[in-house]
């Protein structure tokens, strides 16, 4: 038997003795895998919307952001300390602001919902551990 043949059967069989709750979610990704694929480069203006949608504070602020909530809950923070808290918070918001905007762009470009988008980012975003 060849072993394309036997890689079909092998996969048949396991998805068989699936219990419904998770066949529902193997469905959902054989869907995502059976899509044809992205081009491999993003036209510029999806290169700008992705960078956008993945855009952080760095790590460092990120750190320091977590320490002022943190002293803040427990009412540890001068008054100078609380309005960088509040600036931290604000530019945060309007991240998440412009990050929901450059998704729908971004759906409405590649003529999905916003769902199937956020998963092939969050799959983007993850390293492969495929061998």
């Amino acid at each position: 038997m060849a072993p394309a043949t036997d890689i079909h059967q092998k996969a048949i069989a396991l998805i068989g003795q699936l219990p419904q709750d998770k066949l529902i979610a193997v469905v959902q990704l054989l869907e995502f895998l059976a899509q044809p694929p992205q081009s491999s480069k993003a036209s510029p203006q999806e290169a700008r919307l992705l960078e956008v949608i993945e855009s952080h504070i760095c790590e460092e602020e990120q750190v320091h952001l977590n320490t002022l909530r943190d002293r803040c809950e427990w009412g540890e923070l001068s008054e100078a300390e609380y309005q960088e808290l509040i600036g931290y918070e604000d530019l945060l918001e309007e991240k998440r602001v412009k990050r929901l905007e450059a998704l729908i762009q971004l759906a409405q470009i590649r003529n999905i919902d916003l769902i199937r988008l956020n998963q092939q980012i969050q799959l983007r975003s993850q390293p492969s551990h495929a061998v």
